[in-house]
């Protein structure tokens, strides 16, 4: 790609981005009642894509040696807890991920 073109692409993904970040804020704007089912994903979500994190973490393990699969239950472990502790998805997966990436670098060699 020329120059151009790059900065027309991060333009563009940088005004995408923003679209779908000031929409809500748009659409519900304070004046309005959000909606239940609004309200219901917002309260679902966080636990939804947690499992989606979970599935796809675990879909090539390998039960052939300890090393293969105990860093990942380690890390699904410490997700769990650190949601149900602090109920922040961000932290959660900040959390798992950092203690998985400490098990395979420096543990589990």
């Amino acid at each position: 790609m020329v120059d151009s073109q790059v900065i027309l692409t991060i333009v563009v993904a940088a005004l995408a981005t923003m679209f779908t970040r000031f929409l809500p804020f748009l659409i519900f704007n304070g004046k309005k009642k959000i909606p239940d089912y609004v309200m219901y994903l917002g309260d679902r979500l966080p636990y939804a894509i947690i499992a989606m994190l979970i599935i796809y973490c675990l879909k090539d393990v390998s039960f052939n040696e300890t090393a293969n699969y105990l860093p990942n239950f380690i890390a699904i472990g410490v997700v769990a807890i650190l949601h149900f502790w602090r109920k922040n998805t961000l932290l959660s997966i900040i959390g798992g991920t950092a203690v998985y990436m400490i098990l395979v670098q420096v543990v589990f060699v």
